[in-house]
């Protein structure tokens, strides 16, 4: 597949392939694997200064006003050069800026639209509960009740990227009991400094510049204003959501593809073992180009899904299967790079390791692989296997 990106669009990825290599160098990015839980602030600002959290928004809002496809070069761009600054940089709009644009009051865009394409505001998506993660409406217990012009919510979420930085967190909750669980539903904009929640970092393996963290609401008020779309639509509206953080999904795990694949590339043509350089032995050579063979699959099939965006098109069943072949792409890069390079891809202060770690986490989230592969399957008119 020819991407043929325009002009404007050349000049975009070029502008942040280079914004990328002067300042999310390899030596910075190891630093923040190890040394931080989110994106510090002065580089999150340059990324802001960029466009980088308004590429979707409005230019009435104070954004660039670019489509998907434009997303997708940015995302790209950044995530090659280190997966957590992807996810640092991206949750502002994708987890307040889509929704509020989708569902949002006149009053709420003009409100934080320009907060947020400024990198004013940083936001995070509280949807997965302890009790269950692709199983979210099985799982839900996180309730809000209403006590004269405010919901009082209760319950907790888990597993939340961003939370501890978070000003603002898109809440789903439930507010009617007695329907279908999906017909009672709805999404709050819950102010992260409210009083009764509390947030609980949580350490884990792999992408370690983004922490997640668990969440406690205990009679959390939250203003009527704050509503999200419908009452009791939540559910529905999660899909202006759910669907665009696949693409990006699928683009961190590029991402991390794409990284390990040159990493490895590199090694191989400049290590030398039985008196020529690795790279000339077929295995390793096989290697490489499996992992070739994925990135490409993958990236063909993210650019799909972002053009039949921009389209207006359905492209849930694509997103989801975008989500699986990149994942693929990141293992593969990963677990070969690691056979590559040997005992010096397990040692730490080698980036392998690292991409070993990040890519164990995105064949869980947002979705696992299985279920994705379950929708996948149902399009095709097969009964639900779950």
């Amino acid at each position: 597949m020819d991407l043929e990106f325009t002009k404007e669009q050349k000049l975009l990825q070029e502008t942040y392939r280079e914004f990328c290599k002067r300042n999310l160098t390899r030596e910075y990015v190891r630093w923040l694997d190890e040394n931080t839980t989110f994106l510090p602030q002065d580089m999150y600002d340059k990324l802001a200064d960029l466009g980088t959290m308004g590429i979707c928004i409005p230019p009435e809002y104070g954004g660039m006003g670019l489509g998907e496809v434009e997303q997708c070069i940015v995302t790209e761009e950044i995530s090659r050069a280190g997966v957590a600054v992807g996810f640092c940089s991206g949750m502002a709009e994708g987890f307040g800026g889509r929704p509020i644009m989708a569902l949002g009051t006149d009053a709420q865009k003009k409100h934080h639209l320009p907060r947020i394409a400024a990198g004013k505001e940083k936001w995070s998506l509280a949807m997965t509960e302890p009790a269950g993660g692709t199983d979210i409406l099985g799982a839900i217990r996180t309730s809000a009740t209403k006590n004269s012009d405010h919901y009082v919510v209760n319950g907790s979420k888990m597993w939340i990227s961003g939370a501890h930085v978070a000003d603002y967190l898109t809440t789903l909750v439930i507010t009617n009991k007695e329907v279908e669980r999906k017909k009672g539903l709805s999404l709050l904009i819950i102010d992260a400094r409210s009083p009764g929640v509390t947030i609980r970092p949580i350490k884990k393996m792999g992408i370690h510049g983004c922490g997640v963290n668990e969440i406690y609401f205990d009679n959390v008020c939250v203003p009527f204003e704050n509503l999200l779309g419908g009452e009791n639509k939540g559910w529905y509206g999660l899909l202006n959501v759910l669907n665009p953080e696949r693409i990006a999904t699928s683009m961190f795990s590029l991402g991390i593809a794409k990284s390990a694949f040159e990493y490895a590339l590199d090694y191989a043509r400049e290590r030398k073992a039985f008196g020529k350089t690795i790279g000339s032995f077929q295995i390793l050579q096989h290697y490489l180009a499996e992992i070739a063979i994925e990135i490409e699959n993958a990236q063909n099939l993210i650019y799909k899904c972002a053009r039949l965006c921009d389209a207006g098109k359905r492209y849930d069943v694509e997103a989801c299967m975008a989500k699986v072949v990149a994942c693929r792409a990141s293992e593969l890069a990963a677990r070969y790079g690691m056979e590559i390079m040997g005992g010096y891809g397990f040692a730490m202060e080698y980036d392998m390791q690292r991409h070993f770690r990040d890519y164990k986490q995105m064949m869980f989230s947002p979705i696992s692989d299985e279920m994705a592969k379950n929708y996948i399957a149902e399009s095709f008119g097969l009964p639900r296997s779950f």
